[in-house]
């Protein structure tokens, strides 16, 4: 009986090695080949960036003139109110005149009298001129009778020139507009007392067809600005500024820097300069502030997302991925500036065509295998997963 049943425990045995042995087969050909994280991978590509300088700067009219009394008087007549546009000539205030209405009258009575003395001293030589001729006085009278006759001239001379002046203040008593312009705020009223030597202005006129942006910077920037704004190179400064208003939104034109204050303020350390710009619309006025733009040019720059990097002891790292063996090595970057979200990398650490992983840079290290995938990619299949479940 029990070599009956031999021949089957063999054929068993056989059945059972050769179970085992697919199945130990069958576990090798499915098990997964590690081809590392999937994470986003980029290729390194030049382009145009620009590197900004912002500032921030005072508005005012080309033309900003404060508006003051050249006499003193009461306040008879205000023809303007704040905010009003006003034509070069226009007038703007009045003074009370009659004080000097009475002082010109009194100067031109006082020209009429110099002038009655002027014809007698006159009419004194015409007399004794005959005299003298036939030696019946002598020449010393005559010379009296011109010295007489001078001194009414300059005597009459003197009385015009009050009358002028008088005239001129009498003119002053209607105030009007030097320039066109915006009229600002009005701090007196009808019937206030002004003088010349009031510390305030009546108003203030703008003229603001174009505009004045001051703006200051230290005196390291304005050294690089000027080495920049006319180097010959890739990363020239751009001439033209850009202007960001109050509201965070940008001025649609673009200025021009025209003029600084020639010299460093000790106190500070920094420089004033001036952008000018056109402001057909009036949208800009004086007393607004902004930031002025400024930017450096990069038509061949190598950018990299920020959060491409990472921060290390003041030193800026990349993961720069390697297809030879689809690791990474972690490589130190020198940063030249920032475009936007961006920074603008030193060609001298990066190179165009380098591949970079652009997220998950806290899973690496040195040597860490790494699946390539397209930037978004895995934020995508992440979506579709969720929705799925």
């Amino acid at each position: 009986m029990r070599n009956s049943l031999y021949p089957y425990k063999n054929i068993y045995f056989f059945a059972i090695s050769a179970f085992l042995l697919l199945s130990l087969v069958s576990c090798q050909e499915t098990e997964p080949k590690d081809e590392g994280l999937p994470l986003p991978v980029m290729t390194l590509q030049e382009e145009k960036a620009a590197k900004s300088f912002q500032y921030l700067g005072s508005i005012e009219g080309v033309e900003n003139v404060g508006i003051r009394p050249q006499v003193d008087g009461i306040l008879e007549e205000i023809y303007v109110d704040e905010g009003d546009y006003v034509e070069k000539g226009q007038p703007l205030f009045k003074i009370n005149s009659q004080p000097y209405e009475e002082d010109l009258k009194n100067a031109i009575a006082n020209v009429k009298v110099e002038q009655a003395k002027l014809r007698k001293a006159k009419t004194e030589i015409d007399r004794i001129q005959p005299l003298i001729d036939n030696e019946v006085i002598s020449e010393v009278r005559m010379e009296t009778a011109k010295a007489d006759y001078e001194v009414a001239q300059s005597s009459l001379d003197r009385a015009q020139a009050m009358a002028a002046n008088m005239r001129i203040n009498l003119e002053f008593t209607t105030i009007r507009a030097p320039v066109s312009g915006f009229i600002g705020r009005i701090p007196k009223s009808i019937g206030n007392l002004v003088k010349k030597t009031d510390d305030q202005p009546l108003t203030t006129l703008s003229n603001i067809e174009d505009v004045y942006v001051y703006f200051s910077m230290s005196e390291s920037d304005y050294l690089y600005y000027e080495r920049m704004k006319g180097d010959s190179t890739s990363k020239k400064m751009n001439n033209e500024v850009k202007l960001v208003l109050s509201d965070g939104s940008e001025y649609e034109r673009a200025g021009n820097i025209d003029a600084n204050s020639g010299q460093i303020d000790k106190s500070t350390g920094s420089i004033n300069l001036r952008a000018k710009f056109d402001n057909p619309d009036t949208l800009l006025r004086s007393g607004s502030t902004g930031k002025i733009i400024m930017e450096q040019i990069y038509p061949n720059a190598i950018l990299i997302p920020q959060g491409a990097t990472t921060s290390i002891q003041d030193k800026r790292f990349v993961f720069k991925f390697q297809e030879e063996d689809s690791t990474v090595v972690r490589r130190e970057i020198q940063i030249e500036g920032r475009s936007g979200k961006q920074y603008i990398v030193s060609g001298e650490t990066l190179n165009p065509d380098d591949k970079i992983v652009v997220s998950g840079i806290n899973k690496l290290a040195n040597g860490v295998k790494v699946k390539p995938i397209q930037p978004g990619q895995l934020l995508m299949n992440n979506t579709a997963t969720t929705s799925i479940q």
